[in-house]
């Protein structure tokens, strides 16, 4: 029996193959682009998923069957997901630069004009819009599953996941007929390019959000939370709010300011 309150990690052969499975990913999406095979890309993005479920799996194990994460467990969990979303900020800081450095002081390459001439931006007020309120609508109804949790009211929080999810995958189809009515590329000068990186990096975010919004709707169907333990879900539900915010930003300045 340990004399300490921390978890110690017993040896585990996933970090190991789970990061050789990503590498596979880059690497095999290099070579498809060059015109090779696509086989390697779609080992990396299988392995990749397959071996993350397990790494998971034995998580949930620790957690929640074997009551490992105790309370000084669940505080460090809790300060490395704020650390990674912080970084997860910085990351979006540096498309929200690029935009405004080359917006605030147009070059004369593109016009000495923002937008640059050329580019017909889209409708401020129309599916921008409607993807504000649904990502809104969607904030709402996780802190409502969230609520219900502390309450114990497992109906309801069932409930609040399940519509967030459905909201989120709404955002992404809606996220895709807007890309495919954009009348530029993201070779269309500097509008372009960080339009794309920062919405299509944003989506890729709502996507992994979704993802793991979907997991911890299935641990509560199974009962893996309670009023006292439930960091898996106070980590979705933080990274779901940290996705609201960076789209507020992101309408504000390119959908709304820069068109």
């Amino acid at each position: 029996m340990q004399g300490h309150p921390f978890h110690l990690v017993e040896f585990s052969p996933w970090p190991l193959l789970n990061s050789m499975a990503i590498l596979c990913m880059p690497a095999g999406l290099v070579y498809y682009i060059r015109g090779g095979s696509s086989t390697l890309l779609i080992l990396g993005l299988v392995a990749t998923a397959l071996i993350s479920y397990l790494w998971w799996r034995d998580v949930v194990r620790e957690s929640t069957m074997q009551g490992f994460h105790t309370s000084y467990v669940t505080r460090g969990l809790k300060v490395g997901v704020f650390l990674f979303i912080v970084s997860e900020v910085s990351f979006f800081f540096a498309f929200f630069w690029a935009y405004f450095h080359a917006s605030l002081a147009p070059s004369i390459e593109i016009g000495g004009t923002w937008p640059p001439i050329g580019i017909s931006t889209l409708e401020t007020f129309q599916v921008p819009l409607l993807n504000t309120s649904v990502l809104l609508l969607s904030g709402v109804s996780i802190t409502w599953a969230h609520h219900s949790v502390e309450e114990a009211d497992h109906k309801g929080a069932i409930q609040g996941m399940f519509m967030t999810l459905v909201l989120g995958f709404y955002f992404v189809y809606l996220q895709y007929g807007e890309y495919a009515e954009t009348c530029f590329s993201i070779a269309d000068s500097i509008y372009g390019t960080t339009f794309f990186l920062a919405t299509g990096f944003h989506g890729l975010h709502v996507l992994v959000g979704a993802t793991f919004i979907s997991v911890t709707f299935f641990r509560l169907v199974f009962m893996h939370f309670d009023k006292a333990h439930h960091i898996g879900f106070l980590s979705a539900a933080w990274y779901w709010h940290f996705v609201d915010v960076v789209w507020l930003f992101l309408y504000v300045s390119i959908y709304w300011w820069g068109s």
